[in-house]
């Protein structure tokens, strides 16, 4: 009896982590709950981007208020590590689950914004080691910026949500030029979208 035990327990164990393993963050569960426009994010438009000094997947501290270009920061809760589980619930928060396929549909859009004269910087609560694992496992070729300590977070007054105790950011997309916010994208559903969205609000601007 308890031989049997232990071997079903160690039989779902082994289950448990081969599902695990298996989880593919590149895409997303056809059933994800589509997130509604809070107004959160309209006192965005015109205003001045924070000085506000981060530290970046490239080992630089970068202030984003110094940009005179189109600047594109695409904030997001936070991305799913291989092997390690999501927080319990992730999928049931609207718009919390998609930020791989959104990274990587800026790393497929990053030469036509680049063409357009765009720089592109991810943005999450995350400590600059965590972000950088996903960069690397990606191969992101822009970086992107921890504001671990929220300072970005709250000279904006950015929608956040709480997760295990963590505060995240909601998903949404400032479009910046010579320092002033010029778009904000948000609600993003589905993540993999925002990227086109963004190109298409460029394309249209003189």
């Amino acid at each position: 009896m308890h031989a049997w035990s232990r071997d079903s327990a160690q039989a779902h164990w082994c289950c448990y982590l081969a599902k695990l393993m298996s989880t593919n963050y590149n895409t997303t569960p056809d059933d994800l709950p589509i997130p509604q426009d809070d107004g959160a994010a309209k006192h965005l438009i015109g205003m001045l981007l924070p000085t506000v000094s981060l530290m970046s997947t490239h080992g630089t501290m970068v202030d984003v208020s110094s940009f005179h270009e189109w600047l594109v920061i695409y904030c997001y809760p936070m991305t799913g590590v291989p092997g390690v589980p999501l927080p319990p619930g992730w999928d049931n928060i609207p718009g919390a689950r998609g930020c791989t396929p959104q990274s990587n549909a800026y790393k497929q859009a990053h030469p036509a914004l680049k063409a357009l004269g765009a720089r592109v910087f991810g943005l999450s609560t995350q400590d600059c080691d965590y972000q950088q694992e996903m960069a690397e496992r990606l191969q992101l070729p822009f970086a992107v910026l921890s504001d671990q300590h929220l300072h970005f977070q709250k000279a904006l007054n950015l929608p956040t949500f709480e997760s295990e105790g963590k505060i995240l950011l909601k998903r949404l997309t400032i479009v910046a030029r010579k320092g002033v916010i010029q778009t904000v994208h948000y609600p993003i559903f589905p993540s993999d979208g925002d990227a086109a969205w963004v190109l298409n609000y460029l394309q249209s601007v003189p």
